[in-house]
């Protein structure tokens, strides 16, 4: 009791200091969850506080997920890591390769030198990227009047390549890609694949990218860090009747509920008496995938919705099939070989098979990579394996 009260200090003194709006966290060792808590408001100036079973915009840790699903399907033959993408989503084959801009600020294109495949789309190498971290893919954008991708329009997924597949890292829309070939794949909707396939088995009840009424009853509000270190409460959803189902961001859960995913990560694939995965396909998720390519620091385009992001402090890291591979022990007492990845609003999440330790941490604060909310997944994690 006296090893989890230090955590619950790290999570009170975030919320009481306004570090953080509001925080729920929760933490397993073993197969067992060993903590949950939560501190702080849903909403700054608002009275509903921050509980366990509060429902966040879980952003790209959709993408996990999103790469579960795909691997079913690698599983189930109806999916190739190595074949050509096109071959399965056939839009793909009109993608081209951004080389600059004209004198007049034409993008200036070419067709790229091998085709996109789905290990590519998993591991961020097939040369898509985010306007968030690319000032060329802003210009793009502002060119040709191409949405970003939030705004969930196929429209948003017409964005050129910024290199050929398999020549470098860059954080990008690629798990979208991916969602689309499920769909493909399987003639379900990326959502339904999910519900029946992952989240049904789980036990996942508070997940989905369109929100029930019980889960937008207990929805925390998105909030925006001011140049002055204030937190506001602002206006953000991703939409709800979307064109399609953003596969590397769209959506929405509990901390609750994605612990019983990345349990079944740690489990090689089952949870609960449910196998969603074979064994040797979550070591496949679990494994460099890029060879010697590796994870580069990604610097901001739009301060208003990411920080710069320094993601190579501790060493070199590699990418598995849609997770962040840490070739370092971490500070906080993460493993090498530990697994982790975040999502826009500041949530974060890591798997330790070596210690067999999980954990799960929201908040609800943009720009992405916030010094405080950093700040406090390290003071999390460190009272977390203090706890052990």
């Amino acid at each position: 009791m006296a090893r989890t009260q230090a955590i619950d200090h790290v999570l009170a003194r975030a919320a009481t200091a306004q570090d953080v709006p509001g925080v729920a966290a929760t933490a397993s060792f073993d197969g067992k969850v060993i903590y949950e808590g939560a501190f702080g408001r849903r909403e700054v100036g608002k009275s509903a506080p921050m509980t366990i079973d509060t429902v966040g915009w879980i952003a790209s840790m959709t993408k996990a997920i999103t790469g579960a699903a795909a691997m079913r399907e690698v599983e189930r033959g109806t999916l190739s890591l190595d074949a050509p993408a096109a071959d399965v989503v056939p839009e793909l084959k009109r993608t081209q390769v951004l080389e600059g801009f004209d004198g007049a600020g034409r993008p200036k294109l070419r067709a790229p030198r091998r085709p996109i495949t789905l290990r590519n789309l998993l591991t961020h190498t097939s040369g898509f990227s985010y306007d968030i971290w690319s000032t060329e893919m802003c210009k793009y954008q502002a060119a040709t009047d191409t949405p970003g991708i939030v705004s969930c329009q196929n429209k948003a997924l017409t964005t050129p390549l910024l290199f050929d597949p398999g020549e470098r890292w860059e954080y990008g829309i690629g798990i979208d890609w991916a969602g689309k070939m499920v769909e493909a794949a399987s003639g379900q909707k990326l959502g339904a694949y999910m519900e029946q396939h992952i989240f049904a088995p789980l036990g996942m009840t508070s997940t989905s990218f369109k929100m029930t009424p019980s889960q937008r009853s207990r929805l925390a509000t998105v909030h925006a860090r001011g140049a002055d270190g204030q937190l506001a409460p602002m206006a953000f959803e991703v939409p709800q009747e979307p064109e399609f189902e953003m596969g590397g961001g769209g959506l929405y859960g509990t901390v609750q509920d994605y612990i019983k995913f990345t349990l079944m990560i740690l489990n090689r694939g089952s949870y609960n008496g449910q196998q969603v995965l074979k064994p040797e396909t979550v070591q496949a998720m679990a494994s460099n995938q890029m060879g010697d390519v590796n994870v580069a620091d990604m610097k901001t385009a739009m301060p208003p919705y990411s920080n710069d992001v320094n993601l190579t402090a501790f060493g070199a890291a590699k990418w598995g099939l849609t997770f962040m591979i840490n070739t370092e022990t971490t500070p906080p007492g993460r493993s090498a070989g530990s697994l982790s990845w975040a999502g826009l609003a500041n949530s974060y999440y890591w798997i330790d098979p070596k210690r067999s330790v999980t954990g799960v941490l929201m908040t609800q604060i943009l720009p992405f990579f916030d010094k405080d909310a950093i700040s406090l997944l390290g003071e999390f994690e460190s009272a977390v394996y203090g706890s052990l």
